[in-house]
């Protein structure tokens, strides 16, 4: 058996699916005036909470304080990532920078792991260790702070599809159920309820945010180790790029994200005659794009010569 091979610089006959790079799309983030107000807002409203939590010796305010202030510097770094990904390919990167917002959201979601962990050791210390809080005082200031909260939480959500947007979002939804903590904390303390209540309330709030925060790691680490993206079957895909009219078989199938939201795949096909190349590949793009949500295609064709057609034996899927 024979076989005739191109290479992927040969315009004619390597299929891609788009011209520019595969970020192209994405390389246009949203997010960037949602994120600057809740920077703003975050910040500015931390050292208030800071000073309240010092003057009431709250521990549900100085965490919710705490959470604002790591919120701030995440909501930043944030800002500045959603920023940069907006710079175009170029010889140095010829993908873009789109995976920069991916790799903030991961560092975004290490940062409020380890709030969390303060948070827990804090309470826990507290348990143990009762501490007078002065629950009117909670109650007003964190009732500012859940206003606060709730219209940046208002800003991101409209952006539902960036990543770094949601892992921002997750950072000020951790706020909001601090702040609701913090009042809670405050009416108990305030009407003679046990100070436990405090430190009790802030572990409640660590371990809802802990919970999406995990969410997170776990989607842009896929990203970030091009993973086969969530929902999508690897041999199913090989299966129904083989069953294409014209090809014979497929080899070197690679599927991934390349980052939330848009999915790529690569793979090298036999096709049994080269003269139908473009309708082949017309097709093999409709059905990926209609099936498995992939938009960003490039195969390589290799083909057999006339006389060594009949002679080889036909293999589906060879990854």
């Amino acid at each position: 058996m024979s076989s005739t091979h191109r290479h992927s610089d040969d315009n004619h006959f390597a299929g891609h699916e788009h011209g520019d790079s595969a970020y192209t799309h994405q390389s246009r983030p949203h997010g960037a005036r949602p994120l600057a107000i809740a920077v703003s807002l975050t910040l500015g409203y931390a050292v208030i909470e800071l000073a309240g939590g010092l003057w009431s010796g709250s521990l549900a305010l100085l965490a919710d304080a705490g959470h604002m202030a790591t919120d701030s510097a995440a909501l930043l770094f944030a800002l500045a990532a959603n920023i940069i990904a907006r710079k175009p390919v170029s010889d140095r990167h010829s993908f873009g920078l789109a995976r920069v917002e991916v790799i903030a959201a991961f560092v975004n979601a290490l940062a409020m792991l380890g709030v969390v962990a303060w948070i827990f050791y804090e309470a826990i210390d507290r348990l143990t260790s009762p501490v007078p809080v002065k629950g009117l005082g909670v109650f007003v200031i964190a009732g500012v702070g859940l206003l606060i909260n709730i219209a940046v939480a208002w800003a991101l959500s409209r952006d539902r599809e960036n990543v770094n947007t949601r892992a921002a979002l997750i950072h000020v939804m951790g706020d909001l159920l601090g702040s609701i903590a913090a009042i809670v904390a405050g009416l108990v303390i305030y009407f003679g309820g046990p100070l436990m209540a405090d430190p009790l309330l802030s572990m409640f709030v660590a371990a809802l945010i802990l919970r999406s925060t995990f969410g997170v790691l776990r989607e842009t680490t896929l990203v970030l180790l091009d993973s086969v993206p969530h929902g999508v079957d690897y041999k199913r895909v090989g299966q129904s790029l083989a069953q294409v009219p014209g090809i014979v078989s497929v080899h070197d199938l690679h599927v991934w994200a390349m980052v939330p939201g848009r999915s790529a795949l690569s793979a090298h096909v036999l096709v049994d005659d080269i003269e139908r190349w473009p309708v082949i590949l017309h097709e093999v793009r409709y059905m990926m794009g209609r099936d498995f949500a992939i938009d960003h295609i490039t195969l390589q064709p290799e083909w057999l010569r006339r006389d060594a057609r009949a002679q080889v034996p036909v293999k589906p899927v060879d990854r």
